[in-house]
C-alpha cells in the first residue's frame, strides 16, 4: 500500500476513535481523562483534524495531495515536539511521551516516504 494512503487511512481510523469515544483514545495514550475532565474536548478537537486530513488527502491529485502530505508532516512534527515538551514539562509520563511521540516521528517518516514514491 502506498505510504500516504496508509497514513490517511490511518489518520481517519485514529481520528474517529478520537471523536466517537474520546475515552478510549485517551486510554490508548496513556492519558489520565478522570484528571482532565476537559481531554474528551481536546481529544475530539483533535480526532476532527485528523478525519478531515485524512479524508482530504484520500481525495487529492498533484499538488494538491503533496501539499496536504506536507501539512501533515509538519502537524505530526509538531504532536512529536509537543509530547517531548509534556514529558520535560512533567504533565505526561515518560512512557506515555513515548506512546505520544513514536507514532508522531512514524507518520512523519510515512509521509516523507509517500512523497518519495510519487
Amino acid at each position: 500500500m502506498n505510504p500516504v494512503t496508509g497514513l490517511s487511512l490511518g489518520r481517519i481510523a485514529v481520528g474517529a476513535v478520537a471523536l466517537a469515544r474520546p475515552d478510549l483514545a485517551a486510554k490508548a495514550l496513556q492519558l489520565d481523562a478522570a484528571a482532565n475532565p476537559q481531554l474528551p474536548y481536546l481529544s475530539r478537537l483533535f480526532g476532527s483534524r485528523e478525519v478531515v486530513l485524512g479524508t482530504l488527502t484520500l481525495l487529492a491529485t498533484g499538488s494538491a495531495r503533496r501539499n496536504l502530505v506536507l501539512a501533515g508532516i509538519l502537524v505530526d512534527a509538531a504532536d512529536a515536539a509537543t509530547g517531548v515538551l509534556g514529558a520535560r514539562e512533567g504533565q505526561v509520563s515518560k512512557q506515555a511521551a513515548a506512546g505520544l511521540v513514536a507514532p508522531a516521528l512514524g507518520a512523519v517518516v510515512s509521509g516523507l516516504r509517500g512523497l518519495r514514491q510519487r
